[in-house]
C-alpha cells in the first residue's frame, strides 16, 4: 500500500465489506420462445468476497451479459444470481459497473460526475478524497473534454467506487486506452481494490490483463455453452508482468483459443 493510499484511509475512506457472487445454473436467452437465442447456458460460478475473477471467452459468448445479470441491469432466463446470498431482483445497489467507455456527462465537471455515484445508494462521501485516490487531484472542476481518455476512465472508476460497492463489475474498462495508459490503469486498479478489499468481476479479451489482475480466470465457451475452464493464478499482488511463472499460464490460455504462443 502506498503512503498516498494510507493517508486517504486515515482520512476515512473505506470500502464496504466485500460481497460474494453466486451464479447457480444461470441461463439467458433473447427473443421469443420460437426464435430464442441462448447466450448463456448452465453457468455455475462462485466468487468469494474480496476475490478478483476475470472472465475470458470468444466474442458473443455472453461475458458482458453475465455482468449485467449480476448488476441487475438484466434478468436471468434460468437459474439464480445472488450477491451475498440475496437473490438479485432489479438494480443491485451492492454492485457498481465500469464500462469500456467512461460514460461521463459532458456538461458536468469531473467532480460532479463522480458525485453521481452516490445518488442511488445514499452514501455520503468526500468526492475530492476519491479523486485523490485515483490520481485526479486538482481536476474536480474540469469538464470531461478537458482531460485525457485515461483521466476520464479514472473518473469513471472513482464514480463506481464512491458508492462503496461490495462488488465492482468491470466490462473491458481499459480496452480503448493506449498500451502504457492501460498498464497504469491496471496498476491503479490493483492498488485501489487491494486497499479497499473489493470483490471484482472483470470481463476482458486480454489474456495478459487477466493474468496480471486476477486471482482466478473463468473461460466461457461459445455462445450458449457452459464454463469451459477455470485457471487459478496463485500469485500475490503487486505482480510482476515479467514473472516467469505467468508464461505457462499464458501459453495454456492462448492454446484454448486456438492461438500458438
Amino acid at each position: 500500500m502506498t503512503s498516498r493510499t494510507s493517508d486517504l484511509l486515515i482520512d476515512g475512506i473505506h470500502g464496504a465489506a466485500p460481497a460474494s457472487v453466486d451464479l447457480d445454473r444461470v441461463g439467458k436467452s433473447f427473443g421469443t420462445a420460437s426464435t430464442a437465442i441462448s447466450v448463456l447456458h448452465d453457468i455455475n460460478l462462485r466468487v468469494a468476497p474480496g476475490e478478483t475473477v476475470a472472465i475470458l471467452g470468444p466474442s458473443g459468448c455472453g461475458k458482458s451479459t453475465l455482468l449485467r445479470l449480476v448488476a441487475g441491469l438484466d434478468f436471468a432466463t434460468d437459474g439464480a444470481v445472488s450477491v451475498d446470498g440475496i437473490r438479485v431482483h432489479g438494480l443491485n445497489t451492492r454492485c457498481s459497473v465500469v464500462f469500456q467507455e467512461p460514460r461521463l456527462l459532458p456538461w458536468k465537471t469531473i467532480g460532479a460526475n463522480v458525485r453521481l455515484g452516490t445518488r442511488r445508494t445514499g452514501v455520503s462521501n468526500d468526492v475530492q478524497a476519491w479523486l485523490d485516490l485515483v490520481g485526479l487531484t486538482g481536476f474536480a472542476d474540469y469538464l470531461p473534454k478537458q482531460v485525457s481518455g485515461g483521466m476520464a476512465q479514472r473518473a469513471a472508476l472513482a464514480r463506481a467506487l464512491i458508492s462503496q460497492p461490495g462488488v465492482l463489475l468491470l466490462d473491458e474498462p481499459f480496452a480503448s486506452l493506449d498500451a502504457l495508459t492501460r498498464m497504469h490503469m491496471q496498476d491503479l486498479l490493483v492498488e485501489v481494490t487491494e486497499t479497499l478489499g473489493t470483490t471484482v468481476l472483470l470481463v476482458t479479451h486480454d489474456v495478459d490483463e487477466a493474468l496480471y489482475l486476477s486471482d482466478r480466470i473463468v473461460v466461457l465457451g461459445q455462445r450458449g455453452e457452459e464454463v469451459s475452464d477455470t485457471i487459478h493464478v496463485d500469485l500475490g499482488h503487486p505482480r510482476d508482468r515479467s514473472d516467469e511463472r505467468l508464461a505457462p499460464l499464458r501459453v495454456s490460455l492462448l492454446q484454448r483459443f486456438g492461438i500458438h504462443a
